[in-house]
């Protein structure tokens, strides 16, 4: 890690900017890593949630540092994420703008969530400040599996994944027709 001197953020090795304030960090050293004694303490608890998705289930997502209410997405085959600003063709599914999107560097098509197979994709495309999801940095255009639970960084815009189940009436067969 590579502390700036000018806001005390921990940025990664190899880092020559700092990720939140842009500070050059040219000539700052890097700080070591102290070593934990392991324990069985946790040992066998599941530390992320599921990464099953069914179609019944909708996402839920909550923004840090924000007032507003938490999104809720019944997804489709793969929804983009971004800030819509009226001059680009393209208009991202979720718009971010009202999270402060623009002020914490989201790109206008900065990430998607694409489904398949059960799961969930969170997909990089290309921003300028990245994705995050659980404090890695996505390679762009990669897909990673999105788990309930997961924290997802679009630039400095925090939140939290949650796949919530969704209540649907039970299906009841039309009746038989009767016996002649």
């Amino acid at each position: 890690m590579r502390v700036c001197p000018s806001c005390k953020y921990a940025n990664f090795e190899g880092v020559l900017f700092c990720e939140d304030c842009g500070a050059a960090l040219a000539g700052v050293p890097s700080t070591t890593t102290q070593a934990l004694e392991m324990t069985d303490e946790g040992a066998g608890k599941q530390t992320w949630g599921t990464a099953r998705f069914n179609d019944n289930s909708a996402i839920v997502i909550h923004f840090r540092e924000t007032e507003v209410a938490p999104v809720i997405l019944t997804p489709e085959d793969e929804m983009t994420m971004g800030r819509y600003d009226g001059t680009s063709p393209n208009v991202p599914t979720l718009d971010l703008t009202p999270f402060g999107a623009y002020e914490k560097g989201v790109s206008r098509m900065h990430a998607a969530i694409r489904r398949g197979d059960g799961s969930l994709n969170l997909v990089d495309l290309g921003s300028v400040n990245g994705t995050f999801l659980n404090g890695q940095r996505l390679i762009p255009n990669r897909p990673h599996v999105l788990r309930d639970g997961d924290e997802v960084k679009f630039g400095k815009l925090m939140c939290h994944v949650y796949f919530k189940a969704l209540n649907k009436p039970p299906q009841i067969p039309p009746p038989l027709p009767p016996k002649q």
